[in-house]
């Protein structure tokens, strides 16, 4: 038998599935992006508010399957009372429950704007994560309309800010009302009909990816797709189908407003709807934002579970290149609408509330397809490098290094073995730093240092071939009295930048 001890296992260092590890590169590109987002909200009179990663589970509220083990859609922990606790799955949830816990402390409309990841026990696919970031604005407490086109009108400012022009994107704007009137007046009002109405918008959904043929088989008996799988439909007959059909196919509102009024005439919601979004588009045009950056469109569906009235999406129009090679249209990264009921349940009276949120991670893919991300320069530290370990030697390279951070340049000492001087220079390429200080004993002696232009070194190892091309470049390395470290550094920096815009970026 062998005694000797099984060596202990070494742990697998393993990324949970649906979750990423961000870098410097995609937290400063998150940052520029959420920036400028802020800078839009503040502008139009929104104050910031934090609420916690976890809620109650009941406040959350939407996937509630399993009243033993709630832990379908959300993950899920039981706290030591025994109450369940929950991740949050989105923004607006826990916005609701904070309103409500401090309603009468909160001065109403109450203008917000939030933050933050979210999480989604869902199975993880391409591009689909169980942690990602949302940037949402709301306002609750403002019952009207004009809420809602203010919302758009917001949206559409901070896509410009964010870079993308007109033409590029577009706030596809209906209303939920509409969409009950028409399903009402093709007879399938009531609650009975609930799980066919429930078939009808997941069609309607579907009109970019099928088109109106498509749509129309999901409407009636079925479609069958090219790998011979059979969705069945909806069931509707022709006359409802080219009901529905006329309605999400509404190009120019303004030319269809009074018949599809004529549509809903009759119904409980139908024509309030309409009327809403005839008062939004009025508003919105008298603001001075066309249809060519709001406009109505009846086949917007969202959000079916909580929206109660004008629903709105930013579309993005361009193309971009999917992982197949197409060229495809990018299509949503955010939107929003009204939520009248999502307030209320904690208050048993009516709490109006209307709010929008942006995928962050969505967008900030669309910005760099654009170029309009990660274009600010990042300038990585100037390296001061050591060559003696004594304490004197130590408190001058720190006291250089605090110099220059105090002057607003970016610097570091370097921390590693620094007996082996080349390794110090062989970090500073990896790290892509501009400029090396040096200082060995004969130059402390003297009071200088060597300034070593890192870039301009790299450059000029690969293209000097001749004695008049070195005579033309710029010196590499020289010495200068400690006192002009932090002068010579920022000139140096300065050509730096200087040769990047010549080169339009690329050095």
């Amino acid at each position: 038998m062998n005694d000797k001890q099984k060596k202990p296992q070494k742990l697998k260092a393993r990324l949970p599935r649906g979750f990423v590890d961000r870098t410097a590169g995609d937290i400063r590109a998150v940052n520029e992006m959420t920036a400028k987002i802020r800078g839009v909200y503040e502008h139009y009179g929104f104050d910031p508010l934090e609420t916690p990663l976890f809620e109650y589970t009941d406040a959350l509220g939407k996937f509630l399957p399993d009243s033993d083990r709630p832990n379908e859609g959300v993950f899920s922990l039981q706290d030591d009372d025994e109450q369940w606790m929950s991740l949050r799955y989105d923004l607006t949830a826990p916005l609701a429950r904070h309103v409500a816990e401090n309603f009468n402390e909160i001065q109403l409309p109450y203008r917000t704007y939030r933050a933050g990841y979210v999480f989604r026990n869902e199975k993880p696919g391409p591009g689909r994560f169980r942690q990602f970031m949302q940037f949402d604005a709301d306002t609750v407490g403002a019952p009207g309309v004009q809420a809602d086109a203010e919302m758009c009108m917001m949206m559409a400012d901070t896509l410009e800010a964010l870079g993308i022009k007109r033409g590029d994107y577009v706030i596809r704007v209906n209303n939920r009302k509409v969409l009950d009137g028409v399903l009402e007046a093709i007879g399938l009002g009531g609650d009975d009909k609930a799980g066919q109405r429930l078939n009808v918008l997941r069609a309607i959904d579907k009109l970019d990816k099928f088109g109106p043929e498509g749509v129309a088989l999901l409407l009636g008996p079925g479609r069958k797709d090219e790998s011979g799988d059979f969705t069945k439909g909806a069931g509707l007959n022709q006359e409802q189908i080219d009901k529905v059909l006329f309605f999400v196919g509404i190009k120019v509102y303004a030319e269809s407003a009074a018949r599809l009024f004529e549509l809903v005439a009759g119904t409980s919601r139908g024509g309030e709807g309409v009327e809403e979004l005839n008062f939004i588009a009025a508003l919105v045009t008298s603001a001075g934002y066309g249809p060519d950056r709001i406009k109505i469109d009846p086949s917007v569906v969202r959000g079916l579970e909580y929206y109660t009235g004008p629903v709105y999406e930013a579309e993005l129009s361009f193309d971009v290149t999917n992982e197949k090679g197409e060229k495809v249209v990018f299509g949503s990264v955010g939107g929003g609408g009204r939520y009248d009921g999502l307030v209320s349940r904690f208050m048993g009276q009516p709490v109006p509330a209307t709010g929008f949120s942006i995928g962050v991670s969505r967008l900030m893919t669309a910005l760099k397809n654009l170029g309009k991300l990660g274009a600010s320069e990042i300038i990585e530290p100037v390296l001061v490098t050591v060559m003696d370990g004594d304490v004197e030697a130590m408190g001058r390279y720190q006291k250089m290094t605090q110099e220059l951070r105090a002057a607003g340049i970016r610097a570091e000492m370097f921390q590693g073995n620094w007996k082996k001087f080349g390794n110090q220079l062989k970090y500073a390429d990896r790290r892509g730093c501009p400029v090396a200080i040096i200082q060995g004993g004969d130059e402390r002696a003297e009071g200088v240092v060597q300034i070593k232009d890192l870039i301009e070194g790299k450059r000029l190892s690969g293209e000097i071939e001749d004695n008049a091309s070195w005579r033309e470049a710029r010196v590499a390395q020289e010495t200068a009295p400690e006192a002009d470290l932090v002068a010579k550094v920022r000139e140096i920096l300065a050509a730096q930048a200087e040769d990047r815009k010549r080169a339009g970026g690329n050095v």
